[in-house]
This record gives structure tokens, C-alpha cells and sequence, in this order.
């Protein structure tokens, strides 16, 4: 996935919103929705500045499930002893951003589901490298439909949302 996790992460904090509104999570706080879904791409810096691009990104400790699943387990024990915290709620956003991410990278990208425990990495979906450079296979392969669909989808909660923001 490349251009589909921000939207991801605004749909899915645009969505639990409403569920956490008691707690004083408003539609802008969904920004920390958007920077859960990008926090495993953090790992792209040490990929170009520090790796030289010698391993796949997705080997990194960053882009393991068990870190994202941990880390919402987590999370979800914080939100259910909190009943009222923001942070608890902000935190759970977060972390399910990040799961979400995971799941994505799954359509198209390889993931070591296993990892660190075995060494394989899982696909739904091959992207064939037919295109150089090597983005536009994943632009010209159908899975980009979903990236731009999640766009669509986020764009029209966005207006939805200035709308009600506006009739009030």
C-alpha cells in the first residue's frame, strides 16, 4: 500500500469519534488515527538513512504484527480500566491505526506474520514486476483502486463532517 494508510486512519478515527465523543475526542483528533496508520512507515528512515536499503522494510520490528498486537492488547487493557480517559482512548486509536497498517501492507506487501518467530513473509495478492521504476507496478496493478477508494471514502466523511460543522 502506498498512498492508502493516512485515509485508512482517518476512516477509522472518524469512525470510533463517536464512540469516544464522552471522553472529549472530537473529528480533529482523528489526526492521531492518521499518525497510528503512518507509524510503522517510520521505519523507512532507518531503511534509507541507516539500512542503505539492504533489507525490506517490512522485516523491521516496526512492521511485525506481534508489536502492532501487543501494542493494541495494551491499549485496549488501558481503555477498559480508564472508562473516562482521553489518553487511553487517544492511545487505542492509535494502535489500531497501526494494526490497520499491518493488515493493508497484507493486500500486496509482504509481512512476516510470524516474525520473529519464523522467518517467511505472507501476501494475499503478487504485484508482478513488469514497470520501471518500480512504483508503477503498484500504481497499475488493481489493488491501487483500493488505495484511491479509501480516498474517496475518507474525502466524503471529511465533508460530511465540515457540513455538520457548519450547520452548527
Amino acid at each position: 500500500m502506498i498512498i492508502g494508510h493516512a485515509p485508512s486512519g482517518y476512516i477509522m478515527a472518524s469512525l470510533l469519534g463517536g464512540k469516544f465523543s464522552a471522553r472529549g475526542i472530537s473529528a480533529k483528533l482523528s489526526i492521531v488515527g492518521v499518525a497510528g496508520a503512518l507509524a510503522p512507515d517510520l521505519d523507512m528512515l532507518y531503511f534509507h538513512l541507516a539500512d542503505h536499503r539492504q533489507h525490506h522494510h517490512h522485516t523491521y520490528p516496526s512492521h511485525f504484527p506481534i508489536v502492532w498486537l501487543s501494542l493494541l492488547i495494551a491499549s485496549s487493557a488501558y481503555l477498559r480500566l480508564n472508562k473516562t480517559s482521553k489518553a487511553a482512548a487517544l492511545a487505542f486509536m492509535f494502535c489500531l491505526g497501526g494494526s490497520l497498517h499491518i493488515v493493508l501492507d497484507s493486500i500486496v506487501g509482504d509481512i512476516w506474520w510470524f516474525a520473529p518467530f519464523l522467518d517467511r513473509p505472507f501476501t494475499l495478492f503478487t504485484v508482478p514486476a513488469l514497470y520501471q521504476p518500480w512504483w508503477l507496478n503498484f500504481i497499475l496493478h488493481w489493488s491501487f483502486a483500493l488505495e484511491l477508494a479509501l480516498w474517496v471514502w475518507a474525502l466524503l466523511i471529511y465533508r460530511k463532517q465540515s457540513y455538520q460543522l457548519l450547520r452548527t
